[in-house]
């Protein structure tokens, strides 16, 4: 369990609690964790062990691969750009279901262009406002989310696993009924599960910039307001969240049975 000695929203600190379950050790990654455990709105609970979320899996070591293999992860979806996926290519099993989702990653601002985008304001709300690739970025997660064998798992990730990493899960959980609460606490978990990373990219914004700490981490840490943006711009474009789903992601009234089937007990 995480010892935490700065404040949390009571929901966040609960989902937190269970870290020892939840998050899955690796040498070579931070914030991969099992999106299990989590109660739906009929009583259920979202099973362990199938689904898993991470940041950047490039680095992973010869001891990591293993624990992939305890896991049955062969299946992998991977939602950063061309460019981005290539300068850190994954490392993982071999024959492993590698699938690239590229779709709005390669027009996501670099690192010399954050620093006038912070100063611009509201940059993280306009990025979860924005409709325009979420069918292609998430279609094929939930599709192989459909036919994934009874015996296997399956991980998704980006390069922080905080963002669309972020919205891949909160959309998952969606589908399968877990409160709105719950699925903003798994959200803004990964501000804890990130920190040293965060606290290092944060020092280098503000070499860079110019701009104090603490502003850029105001800027860019995760609110469950960003989810509301979210979900709110899904629901201004297509009138529902299922009505999205169905059109988007090929997720109906029956696919959504097979995946609470599938991945509630």
């Amino acid at each position: 369990m995480l010892v935490l000695a700065i404040a949390l929203p009571g929901a966040t600190f609960a989902q937190l609690a269970d870290s020892a379950q939840r998050v899955v050790r690796m040498q070579g990654a931070v914030n991969f964790r099992d999106v299990g455990g989590y109660k739906t709105n009929d009583g259920k609970k979202v099973v362990w062990g199938k689904v898993f979320r991470s940041a950047d899996v490039s680095h992973l070591t010869d001891q990591d691969l293993t624990v992939l293999e305890q896991k049955h992860i062969h299946t992998v979806i991977d939602f950063r750009g061309v460019k981005e996926a290539a300068a850190a290519p994954d490392h993982l099993l071999p024959k492993t279901d590698y699938l690239l989702c590229p779709a709005g990653s390669d027009s996501l601002p670099g690192a010399a262009q954050m620093g006038e985008i912070i100063k611009n304001g509201n940059f993280l709300e306009k990025f979860y406002g924005n409709t325009q690739y979420l069918g292609d970025r998430y279609k094929p997660l939930f599709q192989k989310l459909l036919v994934l064998p009874a015996n296997e798992s399956i991980m998704y990730h980006c390069t922080g696993g905080r963002d669309r990493t972020g919205m891949a899960t909160a959309l998952f959980l969606y589908a399968l009924g877990v409160p709105q609460q719950t699925i903003e606490a798994d959200f803004t978990a990964s501000n804890v599960y990130l920190l040293p990373m965060n606290k290092r990219m944060f020092q280098g914004l503000q070499q860079s910039t110019g701009m104090d700490e603490e502003t850029i981490r105001k800027a860019l840490e995760l609110k469950p307001e960003l989810l509301h943006s979210l979900f709110n711009a899904i629901k201004g474009k297509y009138g529902t969240v299922e009505n999205f789903f169905e059109k988007e992601l090929g997720i109906g009234e029956k696919e959504r049975a097979i995946l609470k089937e599938k991945y509630t007990i």
